[in-house]
């Protein structure tokens, strides 16, 4: 059987692990949206992972979700991040950075725009903005000729990030933000070619890998994906020939991976697993839920076909996480009360495991 300790070949990389650390917003950057010292170490700390996919950046300035997170839209932005890469390089890791444009899941007062989505559908609840948590703003739908400006936006970012030494980008195509709505049936109310069918559905997302592959190559691009996820309202019907679909158009651009998180039953996930032919990052875990992943879904899911397994939660508080899975040690619990404070407390305050004298 597949060991999680075992290398693995992607792409020009090496992993010397088949551990990923997931991407996960802590919303330490500046108010500009610039990576700092903090992140640099942070993503340190950890660079024993086989590979590190970064918290989301947003690819321009209206695909800001969130205040605080940072940005692949300017040349400062990008800039900012090369602390990051070379303190992850300087200390043997790999690290992807991943491209989250939020869409409809944004605020005015975060951007100074309105948010832009498939459809003018406001998402039910509230948004962080620099004032606390507030209603989400209402969107405008994006007219049919801004839509592949929006999926070119991911490549752009690609581009920028590559630059400032990332080994490759991952885009964020789960969890509700705007590759999500356009595959969501209840988001997506368009009449024009990006919506109605499932050919239509996936345009959205394979313009985005196809560009993003093309601007620095299919073997440094890889996607996440949640089927049958409803995070911030994305409903999605027919799910199963849905996927399939994206997968066998994704499969044809040769991207680096797709990553799947474990918002579908068992069943529906390993038939996506035998439609995808490529490399499988496995998230067992759903976001939002209380179960972390752990070693036994890890091996769980290796034993099913997927290549490699991410480990969200289970980073935070312990940046020796792939010493203590390879030793079969305790794992920190996290301080949930720190995820999006900002400052160092629960970011760079988690010790490596203290062996006894």
């Amino acid at each position: 059987m597949t060991s999680l300790l075992q290398p693995y070949r992607l792409g020009d990389l090496s992993l010397p692990n088949r551990v990923v650390m997931a991407p996960m917003s802590r919303v330490r950057a500046t108010a500009d949206g610039l990576a700092t010292p903090s992140m640099a170490a942070y993503y340190a700390q950890r660079a024993t992972a086989g590979l590190i996919i970064g918290e989301g950046a947003h690819p321009n300035r209206v695909g800001q979700s969130n205040p605080g997170t940072p940005g692949l839209a300017t040349a400062a932005q990008a800039a900012s991040w090369e602390q990051v890469t070379s303190a992850v390089h300087a200390n043997g890791g790999r690290i992807f950075a991943q491209i989250m444009h939020g869409g409809r899941v944004s605020h005015r007062d975060t951007t100074g725009l309105q948010p832009v989505g498939p459809s003018d559908l406001r998402v039910a609840g509230e948004v962080f903005t620099p004032s606390g948590p507030r209603p989400a703003s209402a969107p405008r739908a994006l007219e049919t000729g801004e839509v592949p400006g929006q999926a070119a936006s991911y490549a752009e970012a690609a581009r920028r990030a590559v630059g400032a030494g990332f080994d490759g980008v991952e885009l964020h195509g789960a969890n509700g933000y705007l590759i999500s709505q356009f595959l969501s049936s209840e988001v997506n109310r368009r009449t024009d070619a990006y919506g109605g069918s499932v050919a239509n559905r996936i345009r959205f997302a394979v313009e985005a890998a196809a560009a993003t592959a093309d601007a620095v190559g299919a073997d440094r691009t890889g996607i996440r994906l949640s089927p049958n996820g409803v995070i911030w309202g994305a409903v999605e019907t027919d799910v199963l020939d849905q996927y399939t679909a994206l997968l066998r158009e994704l499969a044809r651009l040769g991207l680096a991976y797709v990553h799947l998180e474990g918002t579908a039953d068992e069943d529906l996930l390993l038939e996506l697993r035998r439609a995808w032919p490529g490399t499988l990052i496995m998230n067992p875990s759903v976001p939002g839920e209380p179960k972390w992943t752990d070693r036994s879904a890890a091996d769980h899911w290796l034993g099913l076909g997927a290549d490699l397994v991410s480990f969200g939660r289970a980073f935070l508080a312990n940046p020796d996480l792939v010493e203590r899975l390879r030793t079969g040690l305790p794992l920190a619990p996290a301080d949930e009360s720190t995820y999006y404070q900002g400052g160092d407390r629960g970011y760079l305050t988690y010790p490596a495991h203290a062996y006894a004298a």
